[in-house]
């Protein structure tokens, strides 16, 4: 069984402050244990984005923790995005909350085409955009 990870697990596991840090780690040892992991492009971007994680760390962990990524996302996965970007941006309009950016449904679209589990500490936006994908939370 493979799972797919959401950027915020592993920013989560980063960071010995985040109240989350522990659950990122039994969840990530839980999911290694039933399978292979893997990132997508747009997870490994995000990665990136944080202070003091380089890519040269991005890449030693990854290594490290035997999390493969995967650099490419076909046509289908870009449009099973695109219609759940649609759909979230027409359930914006009826009530107001959190902006969410185009990678958020590129990395769902990503495990639910290629029939993945996703580990996300960000349920609500996945089940609403993906109510076929598998989603793991510890």
């Amino acid at each position: 069984m493979i799972t797919a990870i959401d950027s915020n697990i592993l920013v989560s596991l980063w960071d010995a402050d985040n109240a989350l840090n522990l659950e990122a780690q039994r969840c990530l040892d839980e999911a290694q244990s039933r399978g292979e992991l893997v990132i997508s492009a747009p997870v490994f971007a995000e990665l990136l984005a944080f202070p003091a994680r380089g890519a040269g760390f991005v890449d030693r962990f990854l290594s490290d923790s035997g999390i493969v990524v995967e650099w490419n996302l076909d046509e289908g996965i870009w449009r099973l995005a695109a219609e759940a970007f649609q759909g979230y941006a027409r359930r914006q309009k009826v009530r107001q909350g959190a902006r969410r950016i185009l990678a958020d449904f590129v990395i769902g679209a990503h495990a639910q085409k290629r029939g993945y589990r996703l580990l996300t500490f960000d349920k609500r936006l996945y089940e609403a955009a993906f109510p076929r994908l598998v989603l793991v939370r510890g």
